[in-house]
């Protein structure tokens, strides 16, 4: 049996705004980092050895990283930063406040940009130029995304990066956003398009999955 644990990031500022994200780099506020402490303490609590940790090429997501594997005492591990589980692009609603999108939009539109499956927000007009993806295609940074656009840059990631070293029997970190999570959690439990909008990945609650020789569930624990 093998351990995968996935956390969503500790509060950002974003969060505490509450504004739009995605592909912003947001940095984690007091209570963020706070809440990531305690998540590491929460998995040093269980034992857990990992071998490898992965996060996203966003500051929230690599600050909540390196606290937690601090907690543990286990900064010594190799941790892979990949814009593949980076957050879900929000297009032209990113740094927008939510209370006040769903009053330009109305309250239904907005649910369905959030919580369904292959609605896609409002589009940027240009894909913006950042340092950190000029070493990639242009193309890899979205104008906006839906979850399922969302999910066929992360779920490559997971069947060649994160499934092989967890059949080898080595535990895994992954340390990413709210829906890059909902898309790894919807492919491992099999949940249905209309049924992943009921679900929630909360800040820096870790999520210990144990896994069989196939990689089928035995448990789910909520830390």
């Amino acid at each position: 049996m093998v351990k995968l644990v996935l956390v969503r990031h500790g509060q950002s500022l974003a969060n505490q705004e509450n504004v739009y994200t995605g592909w912003s780099d947001s940095p984690l506020t007091e209570k963020g980092i706070a809440e990531a402490k305690l998540a590491g303490r929460k998995l040093s609590g269980t034992d857990i050895s990992f071998a490898h940790v992965h996060t996203s090429v966003l500051k929230r997501a690599i600050k909540t990283a390196d606290l937690i594997i601090s907690e543990l005492d286990q900064a010594y591990l190799p941790l892979t930063k990949t814009w593949r589980l980076n957050e879900r692009h929000y297009g032209a609603l990113r740094g927008l406040n939510k209370d006040v999108t769903r009053k330009l939009y109305g309250e239904k539109q907005v649910a369905l940009w959030r919580r369904s499956y292959d609605a896609v927000p409002p589009l940027l007009k240009e894909r913006p130029k950042e340092r950190r993806y000029q070493r990639y295609p242009a193309s890899i940074v979205p104008k906006a995304e839906s979850l399922k656009m969302a999910s066929k840059r992360i779920i490559p990631y997971w069947v060649d990066h994160i499934a092989p070293e967890l059949l080898r029997g080595k535990n895994q970190l992954v340390v990413a956003h709210g829906s890059t999570l909902r898309a790894l959690i919807k492919y491992l439990e099999a949940i249905s398009d209309e049924g992943i909008d009921g679900v929630e990945v909360a800040n820096a609650a870790p999520i210990v999955y144990e896994l069989d020789e196939k990689l089928q569930i035995i448990s789910k624990t909520i830390l």
